[in-house]
């Protein structure tokens, strides 16, 4: 009689995970991911994706259970510990350092060296490399990092990750920032590495993508481990059930129209060279205007000009209630004249990541909560900020909960919050900030 050969064990495997703070977020999860596969990380915002990978990737210690890896014991000290052995992560939030080269970022860890200073020389030979493994020819190694837009930093962060050797490799929503043409290349990469053998663990809110790129999909929710099925056997309407647990939710949803008859924004011959050149378009109010382009296509240096976050060099901005055309010298001038940016890296422009979801929500309207000597009215300030909670459904311990602990979802919306409450008693002597343009 012959006996059955035994399966080789999985890749990763988490078992019985969880993780508290002043609650739990990540509850006795247990999965496995095997080697040559694509699994995708599915949930509503808050539903314990990241804080499992982070977890993974040793930016986080469980509270309680074990891991694995090809069957072997796996508890990482830190992130070191755990590209160590193999596991790597790319971080929703970025984490290149602006004032480094591109090379630099590469190879931070391991720097070439002739003598006691770095072989730069070598340095930009193996970053040509790693750049080009991902099509990235149009990037110069000397580059500073900050001097790219969002989406060609985040090409470089998973250029950075798949250059090394990794047994397990976690992407966050990597393709928050990239155009059409960028998530197709990535993910012709992403197929190559699962032929090698590699674990790759995809998080990601956009259900499209899981159907084109995932072999199978886990579900999460509040923290919970929800199922696990081969993405042959989901749809995206099964896909979004299993998130909400509402069996009446389905992915189409009617879309309706609010125009108005008046302009609500108009921009004319606005222009920031090299970037942008003479741009004109009108917004009415009401009115959504999606703006697309490739990466370096000039969408968000559009955006900064317009706010005034970047000074444009000819042009004008209309807005919607003020009778004068603008060029706005600063973001504050643009707030003032009711004009809100939400910007596209949160964490290093749009929130104070030490600071409680109640200092991030009411920063921009303070003196709505200002009493005698100036002095803040907590309690208003508090109310105000739960309201923002509950009407955003912001998943948080309370309203004290620093920024940085939230899921990169609700910290999207603690963002958004700070806005939306700005929307409600403008001083009468200011009528125009009751229309707002939100960019």
């Amino acid at each position: 009689m012959t006996q059955r050969r035994s399966e080789p064990p999985p890749r990763l495997r988490v078992d019985q995970l969880t993780k508290r703070y002043a609650a739990t977020v990540l509850d006795q999860v247990s999965i496995d991911f095997r080697g040559g596969e694509i699994h995708a990380l599915l949930g509503a915002n808050g539903a314990g994706k990241s804080t499992l990978c982070k977890i993974i990737a040793g930016l986080a210690a469980p509270s309680a259970g074990t891991m694995s890896i090809d069957g072997e014991p796996y508890a990482p000290a830190d992130k070191a510990a755990a590209e160590t052995q193999g596991v790597q992560i790319v971080q929703q939030e970025l984490n290149l350092i602006p004032t480094l080269s591109v090379a630099e970022n590469l190879y931070l860890r391991d720097l070439p060296r002739r003598l006691l200073w770095i072989d730069r020389r070598k340095l930009h030979a193996r970053a040509i490399s790693a750049l080009a493994r991902m099509d990235l020819n149009e990037i110069a190694p000397e580059t500073l990092a900050g001097e790219l837009g969002i989406g060609n930093q985040q090409l470089v962060e998973i250029a950075a990750a798949l250059d090394r050797d990794s047994r397990v490799l976690i992407l966050d929503e990597p393709t928050a920032a990239l155009a059409p043409a960028e998530v197709s290349r990535l993910f012709q990469h992403l197929r190559r590495l699962r032929q090698s053998g590699i674990a790759i663990l995809y998080i990601s809110h956009r259900l499209d993508e899981i159907m084109a790129i995932a072999d199978r999909v886990s579900v999460l929710r509040d923290g919970r481990w929800i199922a696990t099925e081969p993405i042959s056997e989901l749809d995206q309407d099964r896909m979004i059930r299993l998130m909400t647990g509402d069996e009446s939710r389905t992915v189409r949803q009617a879309h309706t129209c609010h125009r108005q008859p008046h302009p609500g924004l108009r921009v004319q011959n606005l222009t920031r060279q090299p970037a942008l050149n003479r741009i004109s378009f009108e917004v009415a109010a009401g009115e959504r205007l999606g703006i697309a382009g490739l990466v370096g296509s000039g969408r968000t240096e559009l955006l900064r000009a317009i706010f005034g976050a970047d000074l444009a060099d000819t042009g004008e901005v209309f807005v919607a209630g003020d009778p004068v055309a603008r060029r706005f010298n600063s973001p504050q001038q643009a707030v003032r004249r009711g004009v809100a940016m939400i910007t596209e890296d949160r964490k290093a422009n749009g929130l104070l990541l030490e600071r409680s979801i109640r200092d991030n929500t009411t920063l921009g309207e303070l003196r709505r909560f200002a009493g005698r000597g100036w002095r803040v009215l907590a309690g208003a300030e508090a109310s105000a900020t739960r309201q923002q909670v509950m009407d955003l459904e912001i998943q948080c311990r309370d309203i004290e909960q620093s920024a940085g602990e939230l899921s990169g979802g609700n910290q999207q919306k603690v963002a958004i919050s700070k806005w939306l409450l700005g929307r409600t008693a403008r001083p009468s002597r200011e009528p125009h900030r009751s229309h707002r343009v939100y960019l």
